[in-house]
């Protein structure tokens, strides 16, 4: 018999039956369901008839929906009482806050959660959780949770681990499409990809273009000095980015919403301040 903790897993997408199937090579007893049914062949984890049989197998439970909404109707004849639901689906802060009411009127403790990985990097070096809620839920249940990746606790609103995992999909969405617009722009991905990866490298760095210390350091201390490279300089060339997409016959949707809000910082008087005055603008939205 396993002195593993039971886990079980609602949910049986990519990632979850990657989670599923991670428990069970860790020794855990693993139960499953899925609203399709058919998802658990393989895995090696016990299929449940109804959520309400899975929620009822085990204390914790891991759930990884297409949002929140999945979770109220999938467990809503389910007894939460002395469950600890980890719930790693998408969804907005608030509706988190509102689904750790939720389920703490069914007796249950939610924590909320975002995975940092795809499926294929679950419990592999590198893969990270934002969990948010309960500290003494998440420490209790810290050995088993490690199994998914590094458990990285945002704080006790359970709002926070979706600020912070939406917060990480912003960069990682918009630094790859902006990758694919400059990949189209030249022609060639495969001759731009050298240069894309040095720089974003160097941006990570201490070296001169080392911009996320510099701009970190600037965001905290809320000062943007702009002698060496001013916003109206960035507006003026933004705009002969956009020219160039133009030109090109391509679609302008990316580098022209980029234009315009350096345009807009522009007018609103900070051309002569530095690249991170931008955050005025992203405060007070138009």
């Amino acid at each position: 018999m396993s002195s593993r903790e039971a886990v079980t897993v609602i949910g049986l997408g990519s990632m979850g039956s990657t989670m599923a199937r991670t428990f069970v090579a860790a020794g855990h007893p693993t139960t499953v369901w899925n609203r399709t049914p058919g998802k658990a062949d393989g895995l090696g984890a016990v299929p449940a008839a109804t959520a309400a049989e899975a929620v009822a197998a085990s204390k914790v439970v891991v759930i990884s929906q297409v949002d929140y909404a999945a979770m109220f109707e999938s467990l809503a004849d389910a007894d939460l009482r002395g469950r600890v639901l980890f719930n790693l689906s998408s969804d907005s802060p608030e509706r988190l806050r509102k689904a750790t009411e939720w389920v703490a009127g069914r007796g249950g403790t939610l924590v909320t959660g975002g995975i940092m990985v795809p499926p294929p990097g679950i419990g592999r070096p590198g893969s990270y959780v934002f969990y948010a809620g309960s500290e003494q839920a998440v420490a209790a249940h810290q050995a088993t949770l490690e199994v998914l990746g590094r458990v990285d606790h945002v704080g006790t609103d359970p709002g926070q681990a979706m600020l912070y995992y939406q917060a990480m999909l912003n960069i990682f969405w918009t630094t790859l499409i902006s990758y694919f617009y400059s990949a189209t722009l030249v022609g060639s991905a495969e001759k731009l990809r050298p240069y894309a990866a040095t720089m974003l490298t160097d941006l990570t760095e201490d070296g001169p273009m080392g911009f996320l210390r510099i701009l970190t350091a600037e965001l905290e201390s809320g000062e943007h000095p702009g002698a060496e490279n001013n916003l109206h300089m960035q507006a003026v060339g933004a705009e002969h980015a956009v020219q160039a997409f133009t030109e090109a016959g391509l679609d302008v949707t990316v580098p022209g919403a980029v234009a315009a809000l350096f345009a807009r910082a522009d007018a609103a008087g900070y051309g002569a301040d530095g690249l991170s005055a931008l955050v005025e603008m992203v405060r007070k939205p138009s």
